[in-house]
């Protein structure tokens, strides 16, 4: 434990950037997800399919495959800009998919009666997603979209195989190739992320009890 107790802050600035890659990607994934849903369920024929097949390509493939083409293959396109926005760009367009299905899970969850209800008083396509489908989709929203803040958190460990050594994982290997113990340094690694998920969880639950209440 003397290991761990010594290295505190190195444990301390890997968890403080492995939460902002997961943050930044969770929120730029949740707009460009938004995007992707609002697509998949207009009355647009071509934003439908493009919402379809980009949903069904990105889940498609690994997300570790996608950023290890986004490391490498966009400095040989002219593309270069430093590792870590590389890794959130990858990760947030991957993510995206699966927020998108997220939320226009949570869209089919309202009553169709009062969408069509919407649109008998006049209501425009984005007026009656903005006040009447939205509101009413978040709640059934809460749990999917915590379980997904879960995934990226996690995944974001992805990121210390293609270079992003600051983060958290990345740290963990760092200091294991200079004191060759795994058990402690990974073991510390595997506290940290247990009890990011235990707090993501917990105040998911609060959310939606909160929800229940103001219904």
């Amino acid at each position: 434990m003397g290991l761990i107790f010594s290295h505190l802050d190195v444990y301390g600035n890997g968890l403080l950037v492995s939460l902002e890659l997961s943050g930044l990607t969770f929120v730029l994934a949740s707009l460009l997800g938004v995007v992707l849903a609002v697509c998949r369920i207009s009355p647009v024929i071509p934003l439908r399919v493009f919402g379809r097949v980009y949903v069904g390509t990105l889940r498609s493939v690994p997300l570790l495959v996608l950023l290890t083409l986004f490391v490498f293959g966009l400095p040989e396109a002219g593309l270069v800009y430093s590792l870590f926005w590389t890794a959130v760009t990858a990760m947030s367009l991957y993510w995206a998919a699966f927020f998108c299905e997220v939320v226009r899970s949570g869209v089919r969850a309202v009553p169709k009666g009062q969408i069509e209800a919407a649109r008998a008083v006049g209501l425009t396509f984005g007026q009656v997603l903005r006040f009447v489908v939205f509101p009413q989709s978040l709640r059934s929203m809460v749990q999917p979209l915590a379980s997904l803040l879960i995934a990226v958190t996690l995944n974001s460990s992805l990121a210390a195989a293609v270079g992003v050594t600051q983060e958290l994982t990345g740290q963990t290997q760092l200091l294991d190739q200079q004191y060759a113990q795994p058990l402690v340094t990974f073991g510390a690694a595997a506290v940290c992320y247990v009890a990011l998920t235990a707090l993501i969880g917990q105040a998911a639950a609060r959310l939606e009890r909160k929800l229940v209440v103001q219904r």
